[in-house]
């Protein structure tokens, strides 16, 4: 599977019977080039994993690709054509199984409610859990690894880690943090010796 990394919790990834982009938010960059989409997924409606004003565009640039998302980022779509879906579903896209995992979003404090969040398993092997700690129901080859937010503290993020202990730990959700790098090195040095930490290139298209 061929895996871009636009920045942030934005990632494309080619399973090769489908194109499938999840999470095209403000902080991320140059997904806005991207064509042949089967599928755009959004996790929550947190404009960081939804640029409402470049939805547009995106979606005008691939006209055959289903947008699919959660419950409280359909309210926020008004006339633009989607598809809902929650916890417990599983769809089919191209030639490939997307299971909807998760529910919640993180707490970030408990004075600021909860909202729904939607993680995507893909294929069963690639694993992108939005902004929260899913579990997946079995191994995974690929996690993409939350690794700074107002919602998690590194500690958690490695005890995440460990628990779900892919084949290989893609790190996202680093834009809010000024040298990410450090916490890429606790992942490395922190999580299972089975588990590869690979920090992509941005916008490049990597094989995992």
């Amino acid at each position: 599977m061929q895996i871009t990394h636009f920045g942030h919790s934005c990632i494309l990834l080619d399973t090769g019977a489908a194109r499938l982009l999840i999470d095209p938010g403000t902080f991320s960059a140059g997904f806005e080039s991207v064509q042949g989409l089967d599928a755009v997924l959004v996790t929550h409606q947190h404009p960081d994993h939804l640029d409402a004003e470049r939805l547009g565009p995106l979606l005008a640039a691939n006209p055959d690709a289903r947008l699919i998302v959660d419950d409280g980022t359909s309210a926020q779509l008004g006339d633009v054509t989607h598809e809902t879906v929650a916890p417990g579903a599983s769809i089919q896209v191209g030639g490939s199984r997307i299971d909807v995992l998760g529910g919640e979003h993180a707490v970030i404090h408990p004075d600021i409610p909860v909202i729904s969040n939607n993680a995507y398993l893909v294929d069963g092997t690639h694993l992108h859990p939005g902004d929260a700690f899913t579990p997946p129901p079995a191994p995974v080859d690929v996690l993409f690894l939350p690794t700074g937010a107002p919602w998690l503290k590194l500690s958690e993020a490695v005890d995440y880690l460990r628990a779900v202990a892919p084949r290989t730990a893609v790190p996202i959700h680093e834009a809010v943090l000024a040298m990410p790098r450090m916490h890429y090195g606790r992942f490395a040095e922190l999580g299972p010796r089975e588990t590869t930490v690979r920090v992509l290139d941005r916008g490049e298209a990597t094989e995992i």
